[in-house]
């Protein structure tokens, strides 16, 4: 069942107010998967300052402790901060992301690794969607956009690692509502090609296949149009990277979802009731996403950019 709301700010005069909106979306999809949740959160101050890259892991290390040992790995004067949010710990540091991630992995080998980048800060648990929204402290976070889920786990686990959104390469998170009916080939597929996996999760398939194909050279529409000739199931899928958010629905649209625009923001949400509180929902352009469209937005144009053609399995 799952739930999906996401929101990408237009009016940057909005984006103090983009936690408490996003923590309004959550609140109305929390039915749809009440055993875990996640955020992708973009552009904000706290989570991912200006001029750091953040990698979050799930481990039980005292964040001191880790914190000390990472200092081992990364280069002189590179400072690491790190904080718990439960079983997400957010680490930052003034580095590439890909020289964080490294460091992560030698101070934490075999842990997993569930976000990267240098925009988003990735935050995810098991437990009520709204208990881990207070864990993170979502109403207090500003930012350019947001991405958020609620897991009801059909296929796989219900752990941390499992939830969504998947985020396999930097600042590129996805998160779906469906199933895949063939991820096992796929995923073999791409173990063949060198593509490391975290979980079992089929959604997870979907977020490494969309980075394979952006790793060579498909922009973020392009990768969806691909996977709808790959993927057989069902879906409402919503990806998102530092500055844009694409939406696609399987082509008989079996997943719910619902799209409503106006010059200050875009959201999407699998029930109306999510984009109710946004400021200006009455006299938004709303829309239920067609079938096998991809829809893509990017922050600094803002511009809505349907991909008519080639998008249909």
């Amino acid at each position: 069942m799952c739930g999906i709301a996401a929101l990408q700010i237009r009016n940057p005069a909005l984006r103090g107010e983009l936690g408490g909106l996003m923590h309004g979306m959550l609140c109305e999809i929390v039915e749809r998967g009440p055993d875990s949740a996640g955020l992708a959160l973009y552009g904000s101050d706290r989570l991912t300052p200006e001029g750091s890259s953040a990698i979050t892991v799930i481990t039980d290390a005292d964040p001191a402790v880790l914190a000390a040992d990472l200092r081992a790995h990364l280069p002189e004067g590179a400072e690491p901060t790190v904080v718990a949010y439960a079983e997400s710990v957010l680490v930052n540091a003034e580095v590439e992301a890909s020289v964080l991630e490294a460091a992560v992995r030698a101070a934490r080998p075999g842990e997993s690794i569930i976000g990267r980048g240098s925009n988003v800060a990735v935050l995810k648990g098991v437990g009520h969607p709204v208990a881990l929204a207070e864990v993170y402290g979502l109403t207090g976070i500003s930012g350019t956009q947001a991405l958020s889920h609620t897991r009801m786990a059909t296929e796989s686990a219900v752990t941390a690692v499992g939830a969504h959104p998947f985020t396999v390469a930097e600042d590129l998170c996805l998160v779906h509502n469906g199933s895949f009916s063939n991820h096992a080939s796929i995923r073999r597929w791409l173990r063949a090609e060198g593509v490391e996996f975290d979980s079992e999760n089929d959604s997870e398939v979907a977020a490494r296949f969309i980075a394979w194909r952006m790793g060579h050279g498909d922009d973020l529409t392009t990768a969806l149009e691909a996977l709808q000739g790959v993927f057989d199931g069902f879906y409402t899928l919503v990806v998102t990277t530092a500055d844009s958010m694409a939406v696609v629905r399987d082509p008989i649209a079996c997943k719910p979802a619902i799209i409503a625009e106006t010059d200050d923001w875009i959201a999407m949400a699998s029930e109306y009731r999510a984009l109710a509180g946004l400021p200006g929902i009455e006299d938004a352009r709303i829309f239920e996403p067609s079938p096998g469209v991809v829809y893509t937005w990017t922050i600094t144009t803002g511009a809505l950019a349907p991909v008519l053609e080639g998008a249909a399995r």
